[in-house]
């Protein structure tokens, strides 16, 4: 079972920040941010990466039941390709961020970089989603919001077999928009196809 801490700074009342759909060819980038209380039990938490998706689902109402606070937010194939994915990442992070009931006093960020957001100091962690809790519980929002809306666009448009790809750069993503071409959900920044 994992061992995630509580927080990173005892005392203060910490963030967990972490996106999903950052290296998708389709599809929005997904951001979540979570408050959780210090003792709170959330067996089998984890980075949603290491999780089925079965588990991921287990917990996402948990999470979400449990936290003081949480929020998602959302940054749109447009502003992918009008800003670049890293940027849009950080948007949807902050969109998240602003939605949260109680205001952090620190924010932990998933990864090597971030944009400031207003004056919450904030920490990036790599790989923190398999160190801090908080993290894990945004990992695990953001991946299952995102992959609910690609499930969705999957009934728009199901030759892209997005119920099953997520919109990733697999096989057969690639050979569906060799044969179909690109859709409005496709990202036009990325390369779509290998040269």
């Amino acid at each position: 079972m994992p061992r995630l801490a509580p927080f990173y700074t005892p005392g203060l009342l910490e963030a967990g920040c972490d996106e999903a759909g950052r290296g998708c060819l389709a599809g929005p980038v997904v951001a979540a941010a979570v408050v959780l209380p210090p003792r709170v039990r959330l067996p089998g938490l984890d980075d949603s990466k290491k999780l089925t998706a079965d588990g991921r689902e287990r917990l996402r109402p948990l999470i979400e039941q449990h936290a003081l606070t949480w929020c998602v937010g959302i940054a749109s194939v447009d502003e992918i390709d009008r800003m670049n994915i890293l940027q849009a990442a950080f948007l949807a992070m902050h969109r998240a961020i602003a939605g949260l009931a109680l205001r952090p006093q620190q924010l932990l960020i998933d990864g090597n970089r971030f944009n400031p957001y207003e004056d919450v100091p904030h920490r990036c962690i790599i790989q923190g989603d398999a160190k801090y809790r908080s993290i894990a519980a945004a990992s695990v929002l953001a991946k299952t919001c995102r992959d609910a809306v690609m499930a969705d666009l999957h009934e728009q448009h199901p030759a892209y077999r997005w119920i099953v790809n997520k919109g990733y750069p697999t096989a057969d993503h690639r050979a569906a928009i060799a044969e179909h071409g690109p859709c409005v959900h496709h990202r036009t920044s990325f390369t779509l196809l290998p040269v």
